[in-house]
């Protein structure tokens, strides 16, 4: 896939897979962000910060989809490499540990129950997609690579020094 085919099929991903997970069924629980903030002090905040570095770690992990894997998250344009730098030299799966990142962060930004909730049941969904569906399709299509990076990268809390595989 050249590289600019790569960007638009993840930028378009981006927009409908965690656009709408984590931003468009938030706002539709949250009554179009019309709740009051949380009163707990400093959730605001923290949650913010919460939502704006996950953000940023969501784009960088997309970014390293399309220029280092040549190709898209979506199953239906994969990568043509394994994709094990940036932050994935970190964690297996930061597009999930972000999407759940920024849903949290909006349930604590409105004390929301039903927004973590739903993170709770957003969280399961992921789970069982990476481990029914993701694992097998990588193990079969970069056999021993990928073996070794999972293997050695956490899939869901990062290691806090870099993988040098």
């Amino acid at each position: 896939m050249r590289t600019f085919s790569a960007i638009a099929g993840s930028a378009l991903f981006l927009i409908a897979a965690p656009g709408v997970v984590a931003g468009l069924i938030p706002w539709l629980l949250t009554d179009h962000y019309r709740m009051p903030l949380s009163m707990v002090p400093g959730f605001v905040p923290l949650a913010w910060i919460l939502v704006i570095g996950a953000a940023g770690i969501l784009l960088h992990a997309f970014a390293r989809f399309a220029l280092e894997g040549l190709g898209t998250p979506a199953p239906v344009a994969p990568t043509e490499k394994l994709v094990v730098g940036g932050i994935y030299r970190h964690v297996r799966n930061p597009m999930y540990v972000a999407v759940l990142s920024i849903i949290l962060g909006q349930a604590l930004i409105f004390s929301s129950w039903v927004v973590f909730v739903y993170g709770l049941i957003a969280a399961a969904a992921m789970i069982s997609f990476v481990k029914i569906y993701e694992e097998p399709t990588l193990a079969r299509r970069y056999g021993a690579e990928y073996e070794t990076y999972r293997r050695a990268v956490p899939g869901w809390l990062p290691r806090i020094t870099p993988w040098r595989g």
